[in-house]
């Protein structure tokens, strides 16, 4: 793992090709930091993983939000290259506010630096409770991942009451973009609009909506982190197979 002033890399085993290249989007209140865990672990199998720092969206100025947005995320993508250039597919990964900005720049047609986008937790139009211990049950229930937002001074706590501007929100759900996309939430989400979340799977060409049993709001670091993971690493690798998947169940019995 190397630490830079905007972004978090984390760099996969010595010896195996690079699989493609990951750039993670923190959501409100959250830091690099947040992301460390997933990060090592996309980054054990192959894939460059860069985290960058959470996206403030304005809500005087959406469109400017994204366009400063998009072009920080190509930077980004950009700054991954090695001899051989950007490691394909680029997958932006978003949480929270950095999915509904990720669906929503991606939706404007502003940026072609993704072939893929994985959108964690897009929040709703609910608010969250002001207090602290309310926060940290909304967000999780992993003893590791409270712990560790707890030990951030840079985590600021009561993000969650903040709004999500309307119109960013708005072009997150009814974006049409063109690429394939993981859409995660958890079915113990306080701030998810499943109604929303599933028409808008819907409306889009290439997209897949997991739910995750019993997962709060930090869908992709609740107590289910493992299995998300790999639910993204199977992602990452169909999409490796034009999205045709690597392993089909023929029998089970459960």
């Amino acid at each position: 793992m190397t630490e830079h002033a905007e972004y978090t890399d984390h760099h996969g085993p010595e010896g195996p090709a690079i699989r493609g290249t990951v750039v993670v989007v923190p959501g409100r209140g959250e830091t690099r930091e947040t992301y460390t865990r997933l990060g090592r672990r996309l980054a054990a199998d192959a894939y460059r993983v860069r985290v960058v720092d959470a996206v403030h969206l304005d809500a005087d100025d959406p469109a400017g939000s994204l366009t400063r947005f998009g072009a920080r995320i190509a930077e980004a993508v950009e700054g991954t290259a090695g001899p051989d250039g950007v490691a394909r597919p680029v997958v932006l990964v978003g949480a929270d506010t950095g999915a509904v900005a990720v669906a929503a720049l991606l939706g404007s047609g502003e940026s072609a630096a993704a072939d893929a986008v994985v959108l964690a937790g897009l929040p709703a139009r609910t608010a969250a409770p002001g207090d602290w211990d309310d926060e940290l049950n909304v967000r999780t229930f992993c003893p590791a991942h409270r712990s560790t937002l707890v030990g951030d001074s840079g985590f600021r706590r009561g993000a969650l009451d903040e709004a999500v501007p309307g119109a960013l929100l708005t072009a997150a759900y009814e974006s049409e973009a063109d690429v394939p996309a993981l859409i995660l939430t958890g079915d113990a989400d306080p701030l998810a609009d499943r109604d929303a979340l599933t028409r808008t799977a819907k409306s889009q060409p290439r997209a897949r909506l997991s739910v995750v049993r019993d997962a709060h709001h930090d869908v992709l670091n609740d107590m289910q982190h493992r299995s998300v993971a790999a639910e993204i690493v199977t992602f990452l690798e169909a999409l490796r197979n034009e999205l045709v998947p690597l392993v089909t169940v023929e029998s089970t019995a459960w």
